[in-house]
């Protein structure tokens, strides 16, 4: 159940996965995948601090169980900017879906429609946005924007996004380089597939290209002008991603953001850095409900999604699971994780008594203070394990069936 691109394997999978939590895949998606093209997924930057923390973060609050609420069937549809909703659960933008499935970004969009979940496309996806579109036309979606050096190129996207029906943009703000990627210097990972945009527009593939050298296409110097100008250019709100503070929710706000998305990158950028969930309740306080709040980093429970709803948020993202999701699962998969996270928080609002998501906005938390670790990066060589070899996960030479012995860590 593998194909090959140049070489490169993608799994071909397409069924439900059974699970009994969404932390299981991540091990269990090295059998499908490459190391490289794994741990582009799986690391965060230099220590990996913050990318642990992201999660266990989520520990600091506690929610208060409700008694006598005399209330059963909790509802989980939602409506945001106007979408008809399913889930508050959503899609987070990551690049390539390519290295995780050879239908990359078209599964996934498939999968988050069957869960009636917000799909969001990176501008360094693989598939264009016109097959994304056709792969669902009825379902909603946003695009997630790294802005280019060259306007040329910002404009062709716009026009392109905004004829496929996407509904919004999401302007990336808090990757304006790379991060120090230690996994990903570690395995030389380079993108395998190429990415669309890049295609069009310089006829170059963006195949074989580092993170670093694809963020340096991007600009490295944003401001609140420019969300005045991808306004104006694309004729779509435009939502700020890369919000961890207070005072720059109020700077996108004075600068006609239609919305907020309060993420540090998944701790793939700046490393010892706070966990977003910390930072949501005075990003919300500073907000005041004037504009919609996205977050994601770090969810990988029901509880993890119902926290982030009570302390803020409107929708809540995922990121690195659904993509787990999507190599061992195809578009099934990623449903699957969906639903996954939607089982997990239909309990929660059962035993607090939550009929429905804006129920949840009023639920009571508890917070403790806490301690956090200081452990190794998870690729560094004294914490490292070997990788699995298996059929399914390595590259091969070009225009030969054997395998090529860089593909993985090799026993």
């Amino acid at each position: 159940m593998t194909s090959y691109y140049n070489g490169f394997p993608q799994s071909d999978r397409d069924e439900a996965i059974n699970m009994i939590n969404l932390d299981e895949l991540e091990e269990r998606a090295k059998e499908v995948m490459p190391e490289g093209a794994y741990y582009y997924i799986a690391s965060g930057s230099e220590n990996e601090w913050t990318w642990r923390n992201n999660t266990a973060a989520f520990n600091h609050f506690q929610i208060v169980p409700r008694a006598l609420t005399n209330m059963d069937s909790p509802q989980l549809d939602t409506e945001f900017m106007g979408m008809k909703l399913k889930t508050p659960v959503m899609i987070s933008p990551i690049a390539c879906h390519g290295i995780a499935h050879k239908d990359a970004e078209v599964a996934t969009q498939k999968g988050a429609a069957e869960a009636g979940a917000l799909f969001t496309s990176s501008t360094y996806a693989n598939k264009s946005v016109e097959d994304i579109a056709a792969a669902a036309p009825n379902a909603p979606r946003f695009f997630q924007l790294y802005l280019s050096k060259d306007w040329d190129f910002n404009k062709m996207v716009f026009d392109a996004v905004k004829k496929a029906g996407y509904s919004g943009i999401l302007l990336t703000v808090d990757a304006l380089v790379s991060g120090f990627r230690e996994a990903n210097l570690r395995t030389k990972f380079a993108y395998p597939v190429p990415l669309d945009f890049f295609t069009r527009y310089q006829g170059a593939k963006g195949e074989g290209q580092t993170v670093a050298q694809m963020y340096a296409s991007s600009a490295q110097k944003i401001g609140p002008e420019d969300i005045k100008r991808i306004k104006e250019m694309s004729g779509l709100p435009v939502f700020v991603k890369g919000v961890v503070c207070a005072e720059d929710a109020f700077l996108a706000m004075g600068a006609g953001a239609d919305g907020i998305y309060v993420t540090n990158h998944g701790g793939r950028e700046i490393d010892c850095g706070p966990a977003t969930i910390d930072m949501l309740p005075e990003i919300a306080k500073a907000v005041d409900h004037r504009v919609p709040i996205i977050f994601d980093s770090g969810v990988r429970r029901g509880s993890h999604v119902f926290k982030a709803l009570a302390l803020g948020a409107d929708l809540v993202g995922i990121g690195r699971p659904y993509l787990y999701g999507l190599a061992l699962g195809g578009a099934k998969g990623v449903q699957s994780v969906i639903e996954q996270l939607n089982q997990e928080l239909l309990i929660d609002m059962q035993l607090t008594g939550c009929k429905t998501i804006a129920d949840i906005k009023h639920a009571r938390l508890t917070h403790f203070n806490y301690t956090a670790d200081n452990l190794k990066s998870n690729t560094d060589p004294s914490r490292i394990t070997p990788y699995p070899v298996t059929n399914d996960n390595q590259l091969k030479e070009e225009d030969s069936a054997t395998d090529a012995v860089s593909g993985a860590s090799q026993e």
